[in-house]
Formats: C-alpha cells, structure tokens, sequence
C-alpha cells in the first residue's frame, strides 16, 4: 500500500515521475486519465450506468478517444472529454466543465450534435446515425431546476410522446449536490459524492458508504496512487492553474461589476478578462453585448 509521505515523493521524483496523491478528479486532466484511460473502463461503465435508468444499462463500453498523453504534448491541447459507444451501438460524450461558461446550452447541443454527426460520412445512408446520449457535469449552477441531476429528451409538446430516443442528455450540477455521505442512497449518489470530495478522501479512510461501493472504492483508491511523470505533472499542474485564475477572474468580475454598476465598470472588467475567457462567456458575465466585447478585443 503506499503512502502519500515525502520518501515515496522523494523517489519518485528519483524515477522522473510525481505522485500526487488526492489529485482532483475533476480538474480536466486528472478525469481523463482516470474515466479515460482503457485499464479503467470497469471505472467509466459504473458511471456511465449510475446516470442511466435501469432498462439501458450497459455491458461494455469501446473509448473512442483514449487517454494518451502523445495528443498532448507541444500545446496541442484539446477538450478533455470523453467519447465511447457501447455494445448496443450507443454513443457517449461525457463532458467536465469546471469554470462557468456563457451560453452552455448552446455549447452543450454543439458537443452532442458534433458526436452525432461524426457516426457518419459524407454520402452515408442516415440509418447509420446511433443513439447519442450527452452526459455533462458540471462544477457550477446553470439550470433553472432544483435537481442536481436532469435528463433532457424529445417529445411532443401537446401529447408528451417521445419524438425518438436519438437524443439524451443529462446534466449533473456538482454544486446542487448536498447530501452527506450517511444519505447516499444511489449509485449517482456515491459517484456524485466522489467528484465533488474524492480529493478530501484518504484511501486508508474511505467512507463506508463509498467504500461498499466497488467501483467508486476502486477509482478513489486509482486517485490516490495515480503516477504521474513530469510532462504529466506538468499538465495537471498547469490545468489547476488556470482553473484556478479563471474561478478568481470571474468571481472578481461579479464582485467589481455589482460594486460599480456602470458601463466604464463592466467595460473594464471585460477587459481584464479578454486573455483569460471567450468573448460570449465576457459578454454573459458583464451584461456588455457581444459587439462591444469584440470591438474591445479589436483595440
């Protein structure tokens, strides 16, 4: 069993690799490489299975975009999600999205459409596309609901009959979650409480409520002891960094917005945000239109 103590740390450095025990399972790399490494499928198909109802449950699951660190390395860094297709032929496009974006409804319908679409080739016959289903989770407030966890379909508007099962998507709000861990009471539950306090967690001291759970045991336990080599670390490290910098900009942004409430206040602080976040994300954070934004960005 290893412990997170400075000999481990002192070795491992040795060997050109940093353990970094209680890494945060959601900072983005961190999710990859756990949910998204193929040695820990097992892991993804517990997930995956916790969002679903009973009658889609699956079996087995293919990554279609494994973890690898070679995609990247030289600054080729890209979305960090997670896309796979089950043995019945259903796809899945699992987002973690950290710091609050504008317009996430539209970026949420961009990503599943994206999965969707990419099924097929031009001239394809269509009755190739699969049933897509979008799981993005979240580390801040976005819908007007109570739950922590809500499924979006298609239906009829009068007769409430499903239009087609094609389209799924589920958004789980880490924030709305406030259940103790004596109160978990579903898989959801537990993985729910796992993303949001896995990295308060000590392997040697897993809740009992987690640790009857096999695959939330085992993923915290992969957290604990995840090796990571320097570019890795570096990585990780530098994803913490920014996510950090981004969550105090925007909250910055709100507090210097609500203090000053005038346009020359919320033009400046759009300005202090142009490096840090896109232009739509400025606009719905400062109430400036997305024209004054890009003209801003222009200057």
């Amino acid at each position: 069993m290893i412990k997170c103590n400075k000999e481990v740390r002192k070795k491992s450095w040795k060997r050109g690799e940093f353990v970094m025990c209680r890494l945060n399972p959601k900072v983005d790399f961190a999710f990859k490489k756990l949910f998204g490494s193929s040695e820990n499928k097992d892991i993804l198909i517990s997930f995956i299975n916790s969002v679903l109802p009973e009658s889609e449950q699956v079996r087995d699951i293919e990554l279609k975009n494994p973890y690898n660190i070679a995609s990247y390395r030289k600054g080729k860094m890209t979305i960090l999600d997670i896309k796979a297709v089950d043995e019945k032929g259903t796809w899945y496009d699992i987002e973690m999205q950290l710091a609050e974006q504008g317009y996430y409804d539209k970026r949420a319908f961009y990503y599943w459409a994206k999965v969707y679409s990419d099924q097929i080739e031009s001239g394809d016959d269509f009755d190739l596309l699969r049933k897509t289903i979008a799981i993005n989770i979240l580390d801040f407030n976005y819908l007007n609901e109570e739950n922590f966890h809500n499924v979006y379909k298609v239906y009829n508007e009068s007769s409430r009959k499903e239009f087609s099962d094609i389209f799924q998507m589920h958004f789980i709000e880490l924030n709305k979650f406030k259940k103790d861990f004596g109160d978990l009471n579903t898989a959801l539950d537990r993985w729910t409480a796992f993303l949001s306090r896995a990295y308060e967690i000590d392997r040697d001291k897993i809740p009992e409520e987690l640790a009857g759970d096999s695959s939330v045991k085992k993923a915290i336990e992969k957290l604990d002891i995840m090796y990571l080599d320097k570019e890795e670390r570096e990585i990780y490290e530098n994803d913490l960094k920014r996510l950090r910098i981004q969550k105090a900009e925007i909250k910055a942004a709100k507090t210097k917005g609500k203090r000053e409430g005038r346009e020359e206040g919320r033009i400046q602080v759009a300005k202090n945000l142009l490096d840090i976040l896109d232009i739509e994300t400025i606009a719905s954070k400062t109430g400036l239109t997305i024209d004054v934004v890009k003209k801003l960005k222009e200057q």
